[in-house]
């Protein structure tokens, strides 16, 4: 059996040598030697059993899983979605809608592996091939025809999803993000294209050309569908927005359809557009759609409402600058109290983001209570210190320690007031060193609103 992983090496196994941004599996062979591997395929090397050297591992290992599962998974549609915000909210849209169109549906993202009535937790937005392959097999054995899938940049510049093609691939937005990794913003934006040099010929590209790098997305060789609030292929018009749902509508091909989605944010009804395109595209009733939109529910961690009869709380994953801007914009159009944001930034992470979402906290906000958000390696000071610099304003106060943070947040709240808990959404810990903690913005909200 070929394996990637030393450790799970049986006697008799091959192992291939992958590289990734991490590690090199080079540096692992022996291990699966001693393990019983009777075979390995590296890029490189001499070795006591028998040994295939191939020019790229990770090509080999993409042409041999395409050929194992090509039969199993052939009525399987891959849809993918990349962008800095969004993906998972879209995904998440098209898991839910067309499950309950019954159409059987997977999802693969940043909150886990969902099929129709199961889900787990994974540990990258969108995991590496061999580990997709299992998951689209499984799919597949439980009769799903569309998996909507996240794409990150870094499964694209590392290969993840390295021989893939796609049915469908959505462009949601880019904005400042991951700089760390890609260095320039260029390089971000080119990684994110990948994806769509990757769709199949009877597929298509569906691209937001209201955000100003959805143009860069209009290959000419692709069949392109693009929505926004002019003329394109679905016009967005006539939005209304309120506190616990969003009313808009939805024009294509000359037919227009009003739309009410029970989630608030102008930015979840563009990811909500991409949701709703894919059911049209699959020829599904879009009367039917739009009624069943009134089911739909935010992934765990995103836009997530706790509130009692006088404030409210938001938590919500925004960890970017422009989704920053984008979810106190957003609450500003319906709050009739304050609007209060509890935001830090992650270490080991983009640095020159740090000043620009400190600044966008404060100048948006009434009250801003900074605080740590996974510090890691870093000093949690130090990053408060980076995102607090050059603010001339004064509403705001540090707070290192997250769980005073939020007792202290939710304590200035008064009558109508909102809070904005901002960056870490769903996850379920606080990484302070190398260790990992629980810890939950859901569940310390929870014991302070009652």
């Amino acid at each position: 059996m070929l394996k990637v992983n030393s450790k799970k090496i049986e006697s008799g196994d091959t192992f291939i040598a992958i590289k990734s941004s991490v590690r090199d599996g080079h540096d692992f062979i022996e291990d699966a030697i001693d393990r019983g591997a009777a075979c390995v395929i590296a890029e490189h090397g001499e070795y006591s059993v028998k040994t295939i050297i191939v020019p790229d591992t990770r090509t080999y290992l993409a042409n041999y899983l395409k050929e194992l599962y090509a039969d199993k998974i052939s009525k399987l549609k891959l849809v993918g979605v990349t962008g800095t915000n969004g993906k998972t909210t879209s995904a998440f849209f098209m898991f839910q809608l067309l499950n309950r169109l019954g159409v059987r549906t997977g999802y693969i993202g940043t909150i886990g592996f969902y099929l129709p009535e199961s889900n787990k937790p994974l540990i990258n937005t969108t995991p590496d091939i061999y580990d997709l392959y299992d998951m689209f097999v499984e799919a597949a054995n439980d009769d799903c025809v569309v998996m909507a899938m996240e794409v990150s940049s870094q499964a694209l510049v590392s290969r993840r999803v390295e021989g893939l093609k796609f049915d469908k691939a959505y462009f949601t937005n880019l904005s400042m993000d991951h700089l760390d990794y890609h260095h320039t913003m260029e390089e971000y934006e080119n990684a994110k294209m990948i994806l769509f040099n990757n769709i199949k010929r009877s597929g298509n590209a569906v691209i937001n050309m209201d955000d100003v790098h959805g143009k860069d997305f209009v290959f000419e060789k692709n069949k392109n569908i693009l929505y926004g609030t002019k003329k394109y292929d679905y016009k967005l018009s006539d939005i209304v927005l309120d506190s616990n749902k969003s009313t808009f509508k939805i024009t294509h091909n000359g037919e227009s359809r009003e739309v009410i989605l029970p989630i608030p944010g102008t930015y979840n009804i563009y990811n909500y557009m991409n949701a709703y395109i894919l059911c049209d595209q699959l020829k599904l009733d879009m009367d039917v759609v739009v009624n069943e939109t009134l089911h739909l529910k935010a992934p765990s961690g995103r836009y997530q409402f706790i509130s009692n009869d006088k404030v409210s709380v938001i938590i919500d994953y925004a960890h970017t600058p422009d989704a920053v801007e984008k979810i106190i914009d957003s609450v500003r159009e319906f709050c009739k109290g304050r609007v209060f944001t509890l935001i830090g930034c992650g270490g080991d992470r983009d640095k020159e983001k740090r000043p620009i979402m400190g600044k966008l906290a404060t100048n948006k906000s009434d009250y801003v209570v900074f605080t740590s958000d996974n510090p890691r390696s870093e000093d949690p000071n130090e990053i408060l210190n980076e995102m607090t610099k050059g603010i001339r304003k004064t509403n705001f106060e540090v707070v290192t320690d997250r769980k005073d943070a939020l007792k202290k947040a939710i304590s200035l709240l008064e009558d109508k007031d909102i809070l904005l808990v901002l960056g870490k959404g769903h996850e379920d810990y606080q990484i302070i060193g190398t260790t990992k903690f629980t810890f939950s913005d859901f569940d310390e909200v929870s014991k302070y609103i009652k």
